[in-house]
Protein backbone atom coordinates (compact mmCIF):
# COMPACT_ATOMS: atom_id res chain seq x y z
CA UNK A 1 0.00 0.00 0.00
CA UNK A 2 2.65 2.39 0.61
CA UNK A 3 4.48 1.86 -2.63
CA UNK A 4 1.41 2.66 -4.37
CA UNK A 5 0.81 6.18 -2.41
CA UNK A 6 4.80 7.11 -3.24
CA UNK A 7 4.11 6.29 -6.97
CA UNK A 8 0.78 8.23 -7.01
CA UNK A 9 2.69 11.25 -5.10
CA UNK A 10 5.38 11.63 -7.81
CA UNK A 11 2.88 11.07 -10.30
CA UNK A 12 0.72 14.16 -8.89
CA UNK A 13 3.91 16.27 -8.27
CA UNK A 14 4.93 15.74 -11.66
CA UNK A 15 1.55 16.62 -13.12
CA UNK A 16 1.71 20.06 -10.62
CA UNK A 17 5.02 20.94 -12.23
CA UNK A 18 4.30 20.28 -15.36
CA UNK A 19 0.33 22.33 -14.66
CA UNK A 20 2.54 25.73 -13.22
CA UNK A 21 4.90 25.55 -16.42
CA UNK A 22 2.17 25.20 -18.59
CA UNK A 23 0.61 28.51 -17.06
CA UNK A 24 3.26 30.21 -17.26
CA UNK A 25 3.69 29.72 -20.99
CA UNK A 26 -0.27 30.66 -21.14
CA UNK A 27 0.26 34.00 -19.56
CA UNK A 28 2.60 35.01 -21.87
CA UNK A 29 0.26 34.28 -24.96
CA UNK A 30 -1.07 37.66 -26.68
CA UNK A 31 -4.62 37.18 -25.28
CA UNK A 32 -3.74 36.84 -21.96
CA UNK A 33 -1.33 40.06 -22.20
CA UNK A 34 -3.70 41.88 -23.61
CA UNK A 35 -5.95 40.89 -20.90
CA UNK A 36 -3.34 41.83 -17.97
CA UNK A 37 -2.31 44.74 -19.86
CA UNK A 38 -5.96 46.04 -19.50
CA UNK A 39 -7.22 44.80 -16.07
CA UNK A 40 -3.81 44.41 -14.25
CA UNK A 41 -4.29 40.64 -13.23
CA UNK A 42 -3.66 37.28 -14.95
CA UNK A 43 -6.23 35.74 -16.90
CA UNK A 44 -8.86 33.01 -14.70
CA UNK A 45 -7.47 29.79 -17.13
CA UNK A 46 -3.91 30.81 -16.03
CA UNK A 47 -4.89 31.31 -12.58
CA UNK A 48 -6.52 27.90 -12.74
CA UNK A 49 -3.32 26.17 -14.04
CA UNK A 50 -1.28 28.02 -11.73
CA UNK A 51 -3.56 27.05 -8.66
CA UNK A 52 -4.19 23.50 -9.73
CA UNK A 53 -0.75 22.91 -10.62
CA UNK A 54 -0.03 24.02 -6.70
CA UNK A 55 -2.61 21.99 -5.20
CA UNK A 56 -1.77 19.04 -7.19
CA UNK A 57 2.30 19.60 -6.50
CA UNK A 58 1.79 19.69 -2.13
CA UNK A 59 -1.12 16.22 -2.34
CA UNK A 60 1.86 14.67 -3.69
CA UNK A 61 4.16 15.65 -1.64
CA UNK A 62 2.01 14.62 1.31
CA UNK A 63 1.53 11.58 -0.32
CA UNK A 64 5.07 10.73 -1.66
CA UNK A 65 6.14 11.39 2.54
CA UNK A 66 3.52 10.22 4.40
CA UNK A 67 4.21 6.42 5.52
Amino acid sequence: MAISSKIIGIVLAILGIGLAIWGYQLSGSVGSQITQAVTGSDTDKVMTFYIAGAVSFFVGIYLFRKN
